[in-house]
């Protein structure tokens, strides 16, 4: 059996390889962390034992003391003599509070925004980075579902407490996520200094050929705006190479009618498909509304459709026949597809196989599942409704 499933993971690392146009890398460790009282930790001692370089990119940097400890953080290792650069995007990053960010700046934080909201450049109002990358010397890496906000504090125990999962990386894989930061970086400083280059710092870590792990892994950055789309070739490959089981967790799920048909007829070629989603907690309603139309055709080509109950649930995870894991910061809508810039790693990892699948069922006793046929009694004004968001479903 050992043989057999070798081959059928290097068929699967060939394909992603050749669709997607990246190589993967040996050599890596990732490590999950599960909510906030586990990731936010993690994350600020990696900034407080860097000793070089701290670059974080996130879409998403709001209020609460979660936020402060970071821009004090980020404050002290700058002016620790640090090369600190941050990235937000304008429109994601738009709640923060302005007194972190004077904060940061007047303690040497190199802080840009990504894709400024203006007036006269309304075509690019959409396409926004909703990367979450932070990176220190060169080494280390986290990714995933998280932003910086009071939201995702705690450990998913009530409606305050948002459950998500994000990732702690070592390995060549980093520089992957070194690509995704300073892509987006090079636009924002360009904008502002036509005459700028990379940062010298660009070159830490790149002369280390540490590989602390096991687990082979692709980085994958995908660009908003092009007739290509990293993510919804992903999605078709992995739906398509899907044998034995898939499943997809995702806090915003609108599939266009093509991906829904992949997943129906995955289910109907005997894949046990699964598809958990947040929207008791939905903290963004139309996108709900604008996926309901998937709903019903999956249910009856047997998808299992699962609703988690405690709170938000903001994970971003693809386990493909329990072996390979895609993660990172899209999700399955086509927003994450076609207009915004995202991150995401195709997984071979045993060890990490293992742990997502037990997360799965921890989450799984947590959720209800939606039965076709109360589905089909829905009413005429939720109907509606979902008609009416239709209209804007190819932007969320």
């Amino acid at each position: 059996m050992a043989p057999a499933k070798a081959c059928n993971l290097l068929r699967h690392r060939r394909l992603f390889e050749e669709a997607l146009g990246t190589p993967f890398t040996e050599g890596n460790r990732i490590e999950r962390l599960r909510n906030g009282d586990a990731i936010f930790p993690a994350m600020l001692a990696a900034i407080e034992g860097a000793r070089d370089s701290v670059e974080l990119l996130s879409y998403i940097y709001w209020r609460g003391d979660i936020a402060i400890r970071f821009a004090e953080t980020l404050a002290a290792r700058a002016r620790a003599g640090l090369a600190v650069r941050v990235l937000l995007d304008s429109w994601g990053a738009a709640p923060m509070n302005q007194r972190l960010v004077r904060i940061m700046r007047q303690g040497g934080v190199d802080l840009r925004w990504f894709r400024p909201l203006r007036r006269w450049q309304v075509w690019r109002a959409g396409q926004r980075t909703h990367r979450k990358v932070l990176v220190t010397d060169g080494r280390l890496g986290f990714t995933g579902g998280v932003g910086i906000a009071e939201e995702w504090c705690g450990d998913a125990r009530h409606a305050g407490e948002w459950r998500d999962t994000h990732f702690r990386i070592s390995g060549p894989a980093v520089r992957g996520l070194r690509a995704a930061f300073y892509g987006n970086w090079a636009e924002a400083v360009l904008e502002e200094e036509p005459a700028a280059g990379l940062p010298a710092a660009l070159e830490a870590g790149q002369d280390r050929a540490e590989r602390p792990g096991t687990a082979t892994v692709q980085v994958v950055c995908s660009s908003a705006g092009s007739a290509w789309s990293q993510v919804a070739g992903m999605a078709e490959l992995a739906i398509a190479l899907a044998q034995r089981s898939l499943r997809i967790g995702t806090a915003y799920f609108v599939p266009d009618a093509a991906t829904t048909s992949a997943l129906v007829a995955a289910a109907e070629r005997g894949v046990a498909v699964e598809v958990m989603l947040p929207w008791p907690h939905m903290d963004v309603r139309v996108s709900q509304l604008a996926g309901a139309r998937a709903i019903a055709p999956l249910l009856e080509a047997g998808v299992a459709v699962q609703v988690y109950q405690p709170c938000m649930y903001h994970a971003k995870v693809m386990l493909l026949d329990g072996q390979v894991s895609v993660i990172g910061s899209a999700n399955f809508n086509r927003r994450s597809a076609w207009q915004d810039e995202e991150v995401f790693l195709v997984c071979h990892d045993p060890a990490l196989a293992t742990v997502l699948a037990e997360d799965w069922e921890e989450d799984l006793a947590r959720c209800r599942p939606i039965e076709l046929r109360r589905w089909r009694r829905r009413g005429r004004w939720q109907r509606l409704k979902e008609a009416a968001a239709r209209v804007v479903k190819p932007m969320v």
